[in-house]
């Protein structure tokens, strides 16, 4: 049946057998990877004083994704989403403990977190192309987008408890926040065997082949509507992605301490969680195309005022607002792409997603890394900011069919 955007209330889908569930373990598993996130980078560049190692922070974490994008996304079109999901938080859950007995030995060198943050990230490859579809999987008729509104409003909320706890954690000791990591990735866990989905494996179906593993990536490239929209969130936040300096933004160029830092990486959470509950209540009906295109030049306006300033309210306030409409950018996309695609390729497009996401955060983490190692900290986040209108500018004249989209209903499985 066709999704009618708006169709069913908040209330209505929420009622819908897995989806209280699967919010509540997206919430907790989302509050430990970025309260583990957060203390990790500022772990990093207390240990070493570079930026430099921050971007390579990223780099570890997106590289075993995109290695493994034609494995994990035939895993979770051939396998129980549910359980890949679990066993892959699992692996995440191993990740912070391996953090936090690290952290008790007072290290002196990053190496072993590097190594620690490689295997993280390549059950993170797994985690993202078995996960996301389930919220398609468990929406009712008509309720996708609320699902995916409410399912954004777990990352935000999870983006505000994470990195405040973070901050009031690592203070006391870095091995404090990624215990804590571990214990909410447990919780997800649990949370995660009460969402009941179907295994998306026919039985007596061939083994996977190569062609069937690149798939997705072939899908995306012959969907004009699709290929725009995730390309244009991968070239603005590689271009744009300030928040891996926070650590450096924080100590430097505003002159606060952890908790003040914990806070500011917060700012983001509180600024997209507020738009997520705006969106939960009145989801994006019309202008759809436009209003992803515009989203992405305020998160490039934000990011330049971020560059600019030295008072921490206003940078507060910045990343306030280049998260908020980093949530119109993600509800948008998030809405989009399982409309146009069809459910049983919907792992493997997600995989490719989930290493076109990576790109842009854990390179784009490398990119303001390195170049702010060269020209300093202030220049790379103004300089990515201009770059991210640029592209918002681009992505309208390049992509008319994104551009063109008007409301979701109109969006249907391609089958070319």
């Amino acid at each position: 049946m066709t999704q009618q955007p708006g169709a069913l209330s908040a209330r209505e889908v929420l009622a819908s057998p897995g989806v209280k569930p699967f919010m509540a373990a997206s919430t907790v598993l989302y509050t430990g990877v970025l309260l583990q996130a957060t203390a990790l980078g500022k772990n990093v560049f207390d240990i070493t004083g570079s930026e430099l190692d921050i971007g390579w922070l990223g780099l570890a974490e997106f590289v075993p994704a995109a290695l493994l994008v034609l494995v994990t996304g035939t895993v979770a079109d051939r396998f129980n989403r549910r359980v890949v999901s679990m066993l892959a938080q699992a692996g995440e859950m191993l990740c912070s403990l391996l953090l936090m007995l690290y952290a008790l030995t007072d290290p002196t060198s990053t190496l072993p977190m590097f190594a620690i943050v490689m295997l993280f990230g390549v059950f993170r490859g797994f985690l993202a192309p078995a996960m996301r579809p389930i919220a398609a999987m468990i929406a009712p008729d008509g309720g996708l987008p609320r699902v995916i509104a409410l399912y954004g409003a777990t990352w935000t909320g999870a983006a505000i408890t994470g990195p405040a706890l973070a901050g009031f954690l690592y203070s006391v000791h870095p091995a404090m926040a990624y215990g804590a990591a571990s214990f909410f990735i447990g919780i997800a866990i649990s949370l995660m065997s009460r969402v009941k989905v179907t295994s998306t494996q026919v039985p007596g179906a061939p083994r996977p082949t190569l062609r069937d593993a690149i798939e997705g990536l072939v899908f995306i490239r012959r969907t004009p509507v699709l290929l725009a929209a995730i390309s244009l969130d991968l070239f603005a936040v590689l271009a744009g992605g300030a928040v891996a300096l926070l650590p450096v933004i924080a100590e430097e160029q505003l002159n606060v301490g952890d908790v003040a830092y914990g806070w500011l990486r917060a700012a983001g959470g509180i600024g997209a969680a507020l738009t997520a509950i705006l969106l939960s209540f009145r989801p994006v009906r019309s202008k759809v195309g436009r209003t992803l295109i515009v989203a992405v030049a305020v998160f490039g306006l934000s990011t330049l005022v971020l560059g600019v300033t030295t008072s921490y309210w206003i940078a507060f306030i910045a990343v306030m607002g280049a998260n908020s409409a980093d949530m119109i950018s993600v509800f948008i996309r998030s809405s989009l792409v399982p409309l146009v695609t069809p459910d049983e390729k919907r792992g493997r497009v997600s995989a490719v997603e989930n290493v076109f996401i990576g790109a842009s955060n854990e390179l784009g983490a490398f990119e303001s890394g390195a170049v702010s190692s060269l020209v300093g900290t202030p220049a790379t986040v103004i300089g990515g900011g201009v770059a991210t209108i640029a592209v918002a500018g681009l992505w309208w004249v390049a992509f008319p069919s994104l551009r063109k989209v008007d409301t979701f209903d109109e969006l249907e499985p391609s089958r070319d």
